[in-house]
């Protein structure tokens, strides 16, 4: 029959579970995804196990990514803690290494089989030649595992080394084929429990958390147990015998990294596993959103699909109006991140993107403020790792860790400046934020000026009020900061500062009239003028960046006018002050200098943000479009 036909092309869908928690097991559980993406044939379900931090990022990831063919299920490790929280474990990996006992209770009661992964592996083949071996089970077979490659389970590594009982060099549980169905039929969860229970009497905690109770079990039915050939969990630890297990690299089929050390271990093929892990960190993850043959997209929503066919392929801006509508994958917390909620709700986010070539900045930021910092950071995902390697070796960075680091993933050949700063707006988590740029330098002290005084006096929390921090410029790659804004004016008066763009673009400051500035000593309002673009303190729930805007040019003006629109009132700080620092011009400033055609379509783009603007705000927004006029 046609069904039949259909069900025999249509490849199977493969079950893939991980259990997953914090910052560094969801940058870890991203390679071995991107590995298992690159290789397979088959529709897959990832089901993963997560806490709060690893859901987060999680979710937004895949959500972003848009891969065919790929759905992805979350479980609450929470809700399952309580099922092995009886168990001392002094493994590195916590509570959460013994989760995966818990997995025919976490996972659907229909799911029948699935692939269970631990976050450091890496797939060298198609994941479908793993999926295939639960065929070879017998009837009574309900696990599948690859024997343990160091002699940890022999008990001879060192004196009084006393492992729990296992079935000769025991078995590896990086790598996991459960049959559930069988699983749920015989009692597992009884079954591993009772185990648990009877070896926790003499051993008193397990060492190596899930593994040492699945051993025990398999100790005692050996006939439940497939064993996997070797190559299906190579282990790169220290003490493992893994050059036993393959003649040729060829054969290698899964490496699991189960070493603290992971690419600095002793092995002599470790420079190709090395060059194999490597390949997929830094892959460019687009490109595995390609189609799969014979199986029909379920990647891009029809809204997106739709939108796309209504653009006009012949109108000069349709560069523009595509990237509008391309989806970045996003990255949230790629680093360490903590932060708890201040009591009195008057807390201030720092709030900035950046680039590959602003890097350098991160540190200063740092020490001029001490507070919570959203960052938004658009890179390639080879840049990512440059990345992730400069915070770690920093001191600065790497002992804080109330900043929040979101990568977006580059696409397209725009810098779609405003998408990136909304990811790091979104994901600010204090009342207020500090909308910047990553290359001014905030005055010392101006975390705790805004916090427990601004906010407080100009009443923020029941006002609709944009506090302006007085923007100025130095040329000067050796700055000695101001300490104050007496010293600041002497510099002023000197010539070793400039009001901000005095130079070039006068009119996106002058609206915060310096020159009242100077000896104001208290906040003062200032109105909209056309090309404003301060920077601000607002409320979080302030309108976010018009995201049409891509690459240089009215990025920030068009903010400014939005809060305007909404009635925002403009205050000038009388003892704030922020510094430019000199650097390179950005790829996008040259482009817009030097195209005109990139000139004309913002200007399209103007009139069509003033139009939607005056759709949206009627009256309050004629004002916009004569000012538009009298340019």
């Amino acid at each position: 029959t046609h069904a039949d036909s259909a069900r025999l092309l249509s490849p199977q869908l493969i079950h893939v579970a991980c259990v997953c928690a914090g910052h560094n097991a969801s940058r870890d559980v991203v390679t071995l995804v991107k590995s298992v993406l690159f290789h397979r044939r088959n529709p897959l379900h990832f089901h993963f196990i997560t806490d709060t931090v690893a859901n987060r990022i999680l979710s937004s990831l895949f959500q972003s990514w848009m891969v065919p063919s790929v759905q992805v299920s979350f479980y609450d490790a929470d809700e399952l803690k309580s099922e092995v929280s009886w168990i001392p474990n002094k493994h590195y990996s916590g509570i959460y290494g013994l989760m995966k006992l818990t997995l025919t209770k976490a996972l659907p009661s229909d799911l029948s089989k699935v692939i269970v992964l631990d976050t450091d592996i890496t797939f060298a083949t198609d994941i479908a030649e793993l999926w295939g071996i639960f065929r070879k089970f017998t009837d009574k077979q309900v696990i599948g595992l690859v024997e343990n490659q160091s002699d940890w389970y022999l008990g001879n590594l060192w004196k009084n080394h006393k492992p729990w009982p296992a079935l000769g060099r025991g078995f590896n549980t990086g790598v996991i084929l459960l049959y559930l169905e069988r699983l749920r039929r015989i009692g597992w969860e009884q079954m591993w429990r009772l185990t648990a229970e009877r070896e926790l009497m003499s051993m008193l905690s397990t060492s190596l958390a899930d593994q040492d109770i699945f051993n025990a079990f398999i100790k005692q039915n050996p006939v439940l147990v497939h064993q996997l050939p070797c190559f299906w969990n190579v282990q790169l630890s220290d003490h493992t015998r893994s050059e036993q297990c393959y003649t040729e690299v060829s054969d290698l089929k899964v490496i699991h990294w189960n070493s603290p050390k992971k690419l600095r271990v002793k092995n002599k093929h470790v420079e190709f596993f090395r060059n194999l892990y490597l390949t997929f960190l830094e892959y460019d993850g687009n490109l595995l959103r390609r189609e799969l043959f014979g199986c029909p997209s379920q990647a891009s929503p029809e809204t997106l699909q739709a939108a796309l066919e209504e653009l006009d392929e012949d109108d000069q801006c349709y560069d523009f109006r595509r990237e509008r509508l391309t989806v970045h994958r996003v990255h949230l917390y790629f680093l360490q991140y903590e932060y708890t909620p201040t009591e009195d709700d008057t807390d201030v986010t720092l709030v900035a993107q950046l680039s590959m070539d602003r890097l350098q900045m991160l540190e200063a930021i740092c020490k001029h403020w001490e507070g919570p910092i959203s960052l938004a950071l658009y890179m390639s995902d080879a840049e990512a790792q440059q990345f992730l390697r400069y915070a770690q070796a920093s001191e600065v960075l790497k002992n804080r860790k109330n900043v929040g680091y979101h990568i977006v993933y580059k696409e397209g050949q725009f810098y779609p400046v405003n998408l990136v700063r909304n990811v790091a707006l979104k994901n600010a988590n204090t009342p207020y934020v500090f909308l910047t740029d990553v290359d001014f330098l905030p005055m010392y002290g101006l975390y705790d000026y805004l916090s427990r005084k601004s906010v407080v006096q100009l009443d923020m929390a029941h006002t609709k009020k944009a506090l302006v921090v007085p923007a100025f410029e130095t040329l000067r790659y050796r700055l000695s900061f101001p300490k104050s804004k007496a010293e600041l004016l002497s510099m002023l008066d000197m010539g070793t500062l400039y009001t901000f763009r005095y130079h070039v673009w006068p009119k996106g400051h002058a609206p915060t009239n310096y020159a009242k500035w100077r000896t104001a000593t208290t906040p003062y309002k200032v109105e909209w003028e056309p090309d404003f673009e301060p920077y601000v303190v607002v409320r979080r729930d302030c309108p976010e960046y018009d995201q049409r805007f891509v690459g240089f040019g009215w990025n920030k003006v068009s903010h400014v006018m939005e809060l305007d629109a909404q009635e925002y009132d403009l205050m000038v700080l009388p003892n704030a002050f922020m510094i430019h620092m000199p650097h390179a011009p950005s790829f996008d400033i040259s482009k817009f200098r030097s195209s005109s055609s990139y000139r004309n379509c913002l200007n399209t783009l103007k009139d069509e943000f003033h139009q939607d603007l005056s759709r949206k705000y009627g009256s309050a927004a004629l004002k916009y479009l004569t000012a538009q006029r009298n340019i």
